[in-house]
């Protein structure tokens, strides 16, 4: 696999990374781990050097956040008219929820923006995210557990406190690290302060995209240019991404009514294990 930084990335491996992303980032399963492990597994000719291959995964990323905002448009457009109704004066639900929203982006954002180069220098490493896959499983068994031990039950996620949504936040920092699912991360959070898991789950789709907008305002504008020229293939995984992961919302969002994070987890561990002996 290539590691050089030259114009590696093929438009099928593109549309390889883009499903796999929009399949991945909303399922559990750490789109950034698998993004990192998959090429050395099946010796893609990928980019991995984090100043390259960041930006066209950010890319990728931007595809899933459209996804969400499209899939969630209604409250969304809901929560930002709250929200500026909330400067004038007009304390509402969907304000609040815009506040809260804030909120629990910022860990994940100021955390973001400090180790922004260490966290790049990740993205060579296969074996560590294959190591974290499995700690990612472990967090989703905890999250079970927490959510049968919550002292008290949240009716919604417009209940949540500050401290209850910075607790959530502070969790989302752990998806900065290849291997940790933002989705599993936080929705384990969520559960630990009393949401259902459906509840959790839609706080952490509505919490993904924020942050994952911000990342995108921050990188895409990189893939311009002989520097990175990967632009058309950003483009071409950023969409399939959108697609998937407008299917893996769908699909997750009914899944959560009835199940809990036990058997993802255990598929996390298991990925998690298979990539540490393929790549080891």
């Amino acid at each position: 696999m290539s590691q050089d930084g030259g114009d590696t990335l093929s438009l099928s491996t593109a549309v390889f990374l883009g499903i796999l992303q929009g399949f991945a980032e909303l399922f559990p399963f750490s789109s950034l781990g698998l993004l990192v492990i998959l090429p050395h597994v099946v010796h893609m000719t990928v980019p991995t050097s984090g100043a390259r291959y960041l930006p066209f995964v950010v890319a990728l990323h931007l595809g899933t956040a459209l996804a969400l905002l499209w899939y969630f448009r209604v409250e969304w457009m809901a929560v930002v008219k709250g929200w500026l109704a909330w400067w004038r004066g007009k304390r509402t639900s969907e304000g609040r929820l815009g506040w809260l929203l804030i909120w629990g982006t910022i860990p994940a954002g100021i955390v973001g923006l400090l180790l922004k180069h260490p966290i790049a220098t990740l993205f060579a490493k296969p074996l560590l995210a294959a190591v974290f896959l499995i700690i990612n499983g472990g967090l989703m068994l905890w999250g079970d557990r927490w959510q049968k031990s919550a002292s008290r039950h949240v009716a919604s996620v417009g209940s949540l406190s500050i401290g209850q949504t910075l607790k959530i936040g502070l969790f989302q920092i752990l998806a900065l690290i290849p291997g940790m699912s933002r989705s599993g991360a936080t929705i384990s959070a969520g559960v630990s302060v009393g949401l259902s898991f459906e509840e959790a789950a839609h706080f952490s789709f509505l919490l993904a995209t924020p942050i994952i907008l911000a990342a995108s305002l921050i990188e895409i504008p990189k893939l311009h240019g002989g520097l990175h020229g990967l632009a058309l293939q950003a483009l071409v995984g950023g969409v399939l991404a959108a697609i998937t992961a407008w299917l893996s919302t769908r699909f997750l969002m009914r899944y959560f009514q009835v199940h809990n994070l036990f058997r993802l987890a255990l598929i996390s561990i298991g990925l998690g294990i298979v990539s540490l002996i393929l790549v080891h």
